[in-house]
């Protein structure tokens, strides 16, 4: 089962799919997407890493995610843009490409027996990027977005705080 969470910034994505992954496992993983950038960075990966118990282990894949899933078990991949930046990042901002490899990626999760929750952002949503490559990525991300729609068994909607069931 593939469920994605959607929504803004801050509004509630990671905390909602933690919850709802451990209502189907005592044992959940975490898988994280993030590049280690920078201090502020850093800051923010011992944020979310502070939010989770000794229940969950985490597992770090910036892009072959597919490769690191067993069957019957619980993951909660934080987040797809992210993981989206890895690969504009690394395919110098080739959005056909990207798109292809994040379609396969999609592809090979959905064949596999394993409960995958996944957290995304709604950039289309927000201010109107300003630069021609900002762009771009809103355009890449809102593809993925789709597609991973399309795949997902369920799909949530976070609005302040208040998931709204969209699928």
């Amino acid at each position: 089962m593939i469920w994605m969470i959607t929504g803004g910034a801050r509004s509630g994505k990671s905390s909602y799919g933690q919850n709802l992954a451990l209502s189907f496992s005592q044992s959940p993983t975490y898988l994280a997407t993030a590049r280690h950038w920078d201090g502020d960075f850093e800051k923010r990966i011992e944020r979310h890493r502070g939010d989770r118990n000794e229940r969950w282990t985490l597992i770090e894949e910036e892009k072959n995610i597919s490769k690191v899933i067993e069957a019957e078990k619980v993951y909660m991949i934080d987040c797809v843009t992210l993981w989206l930046t890895n690969f504009f990042i690394d395919e110098k901002n080739d959005i056909e490409v990207c798109l292809s490899k994040a379609k396969q990626e999609i592809d090979e999760l959905a064949k596999l027996n394993a409960t995958i929750i996944f957290i995304t952002n709604e950039l289309g949503m927000g201010v109107h990027a300003e630069t021609e490559m900002g762009r771009k990525f809103v355009d890449l991300q809102g593809w993925v977005n789709q597609y991973l729609a399309q795949k997902s068994t369920k799909a949530t909607l976070m609005v302040s705080g208040i998931p709204v069931q969209i699928k």
